[in-house]
């Protein structure tokens, strides 16, 4: 069967793990390299639900996108994703940051789900760029968004210019909206705060704000084929972690 480190290994030519940023934390988090896995959930955050179906389905494996552990620990408690994971003896691996700007990464996935093509990392930042097949109003792709992502009450900027161009950073890359300006009619991204929007506003630039979970929680699932196909021996499934933040349909 194969290891842990074997999993490790093939994430580790897909996403290399030495490309991540300095302040994350991805890699094996918890557990052993050398433990075989026979069953495996993936999982954009390791929750404590998620942490509880993987102790219960027998599973050797959890692969997140976001790490387990983030920041310095002071404590273990029981019930915690952490303590559930480390008691049934379920390795973790986490891959942020190095899958963010992995070629088959996030942003890759999450252009393929929206129909844009013609994909193009930007220097320097964590966001790509590319193209729509046919130029769209804000509002229409906007609804496209939405329909795609499964996105209620998503956030906007009006235009009246035509959106061909998009650059896409899933997650929070609010950081990079001034290099998206400068390639593109669109800024799409998970997490952006008011006066960012209003600025861009107030350029008449389009900025959707799609939501964290949203823009990268089926991006990430598509690793669960690829892990599949290299490791058919392997019980790979999906989490189905429920997006945290709720929104309010009238």
């Amino acid at each position: 069967m194969p290891t842990v480190r074997d999993i490790y290994n093939y994430i580790n030519t897909l996403a290399p793990f030495e490309t991540q940023e300095e302040w994350d934390n991805s890699g094996l988090l918890i557990g052993s390299f050398d433990k075989e896995v026979k069953r495996a959930v993936l999982s954009l955050d390791a929750t404590k639900a998620v942490c509880t179906l993987a102790a219960d389905y027998g599973a050797d494996l959890v692969v997140s996108h976001h790490p387990i552990i983030f920041s310095p620990l002071s404590e273990i408690i029981e019930g915690s994703a952490v303590y559930t994971c480390a008691n049934n003896s379920v390795s973790v691996i986490s891959a942020h940051t190095n899958f963010d700007k992995a070629e088959q990464g996030i942003n890759a996935n999450l252009c393929k789900i929206l129909g844009i093509n013609n994909v193009e990392p930007i220097e320097n930042t964590f966001i790509v760029r590319g193209s729509l097949e046919c130029e769209m109003s804000i509002d229409d792709f906007a609804q496209l968004v939405a329909d795609r992502l499964g996105t209620a009450g998503i956030r906007y900027t009006e235009t009246d210019n035509p959106i061909k161009t998009v650059a896409v950073g899933g997650g929070a890359c609010e950081e990079y909206i001034n290099d998206a300006m400068q390639c593109a009619d669109c800024f799409l991204t998970g997490d952006m705060k008011y006066h960012s929007m209003l600025n861009a506003a107030e350029q008449g630039f389009a900025v959707i704000s799609a939501g964290h979970f949203e823009t990268e929680s089926e991006a990430f699932s598509r690793l669960l084929d690829m892990l599949k196909a290299e490791f058919p021996e392997v019980e790979f499934v999906w989490g189905n972690q429920q997006n945290p933040v709720k929104t309010f349909d009238f």
